[in-house]
């Protein structure tokens, strides 16, 4: 003989063995369903506030580069800053002027500083200039024995 199961029997049955009422049971089933059903859509959204928020930041960093622009393209409105930038950058003159410009007045050079490998000054000056390169490029690193 087969037993007719409702779904109210199993709960009763189940609510039964574990010693919890069925309302009780039900309303966890409810809560359950209702969290599994919100919880995808709460996920979205918390993940769509973080896209818009650097999104908006990604426009304020934008405006401010605007700005910037738009002070610089004000700059170059006015004749006297595109005289001074010719004339800096591009090294124009006027008509009767002149310009002289200096090589290497920027960089500075320390006296106490050294730059290159020392050269072998042991040769007399008589002494070929290939002859001193072949030195200098043997004697490199002889006397300093820094580990």
């Amino acid at each position: 003989m087969r037993r007719k199961i409702s779904l109210q029997g199993a709960f009763r049955d189940f609510a039964e063995r574990r010693g919890i009422s069925t309302r009780l049971l039900i309303l966890f089933i409810v809560l359950f369903a209702i969290a599994v059903t919100l919880a995808p859509p709460t996920q979205h959204y918390f993940a769509q506030r973080a896209q818009i928020s650097a999104l908006e930041s990604s426009v304020e960093s934008n405006r401010k580069k605007l700005e910037e622009a738009r002070r610089e393209l004000e700059l170059w409105k006015d004749p006297e800053y595109v005289r001074s930038q010719a004339r800096e950058r591009l090294h124009f003159v006027l008509p009767g002027e002149r310009q002289y410009i200096i090589l290497g007045a920027e960089s500075r050079i320390e006296v106490g500083a050294q730059t290159a490998a020392p050269v072998n000054e042991d040769f007399p000056i008589g002494v070929p200039w290939y002859s001193r390169i072949i030195s200098s490029i043997t004697s490199v690193g002889v006397g300093s024995m820094n580990p």
